[in-house]
């Protein structure tokens, strides 16, 4: 999914001493190895179509056209490195966070019934069925070839939250989880549990009723994706995020530059035909770091 190679080495400036945390600020740095600003030159004072150009030139005044500003996705690898100490914490609650790509364009895999991690990273685009991962690394590769790009879908499972985390009113679990999608590069859409497939629903049909099971309430259908009234239920969490194709394409684009004048836009250098791939950790990290913010919000409140 990408030509440029970044060792992603995290190097802990503070808060961490013998793999262990001191409970003040965990400081890092992770350094660009790899990058190439001169590939972005031509774009200094053009305005690349549906990408974030124009809109920071309206808000500041100026922009940081070099590829690594916070318009880049590359600004979110520090969210997996705070993903990943969250997914520590949840841990100790066997609470796990799990995501795949289920769709790149129109392929789209079978839901499965059980998923393992050795499978999503079993190969290059992150899905594992391995039939239709062969499907979407072809459609990556033709896509590339003729100098475009293309969308996909990413879904993500919550195992094991308890019951009662999330707000009943503005800060609903549901509403949490899609800020921290919606935040991500490139997202343009959420759906929990059934999503959009809800409105054309009946409620007999939607609702998930309630079951005993050993002696352990729980519901027969997960329809609600784990949350119901902006509060988790205890049932598995269920979403998906939605990436748009990525906006530096390598085919000439019509577009005005910062003196209103047209020009034509074509990107250069080493940019993504699809960034689905590349997502999944960035999912599970903002997915874990909501659901560690709830779970200790919940644990302040009963103090």
């Amino acid at each position: 999914s990408s030509q440029r190679t970044e060792e992603d080495r995290v190097e802990f400036l503070t808060g961490i001493i013998d793999a262990i945390s001191l409970g003040t600020t965990i400081a890092l740095l992770i350094r660009n190895k790899d990058a190439r600003s001169v590939d972005y030159d031509h774009i200094k004072d053009a305005y690349r179509p549906s990408h974030a150009d124009f809109a920071w030139d309206a808000k500041f005044g100026i922009r940081d056209f070099r590829g690594g500003g916070r318009a880049s996705a590359r600004e979110t690898a520090s969210r997996v490195v705070g993903g990943a100490v969250a997914q520590q914490l949840l841990s100790q609650q066997n609470i796990s966070v799990q995501a795949w790509v289920s769709a790149v364009g129109n392929l789209e895999m079978p839901y499965p019934s059980e998923v393992k991690e050795d499978a999503i990273y079993a190969n290059e685009v992150r899905c594992p069925n391995p039939q239709s991962a062969i499907k979407m690394i072809e459609l990556i590769k033709l896509v590339r070839s003729e100098g475009d790009s293309i969308g996909g879908v990413i879904t993500c499972v919550i195992k094991g939250p308890p019951a009662g985390l999330g707000e009943p009113v503005f800060d609903k679990l549901h509403a949490c989880l899609g800020k921290a999608m919606l935040s991500i590069n490139a997202v343009k859409g959420f759906e929990i549990g059934s999503g959009f497939n809800a409105a054309s629903m009946r409620g007999s049909q939607h609702n998930d009723p309630f079951i005993l099971n050993e002696n352990k309430i729980t519901t027969s259908t997960n329809n609600s994706g784990g949350i119901q009234g902006g509060i988790s239920n205890g049932q598995d969490i269920v979403f998906r995020v939605a990436f748009k194709p990525v906006a530096t394409i390598m085919k000439e684009q019509e577009s005005v530059n910062a003196a209103g004048e047209k020009v034509s836009v074509k990107g250069k250098g080493r940019h993504d035909p699809c960034v689905v791939p590349r997502a999944v950790p960035i999912v599970e990290a903002m997915a874990a770091l909501t659901l560690a913010d709830h779970f200790l919000r919940n644990r302040l409140s009963r103090i």
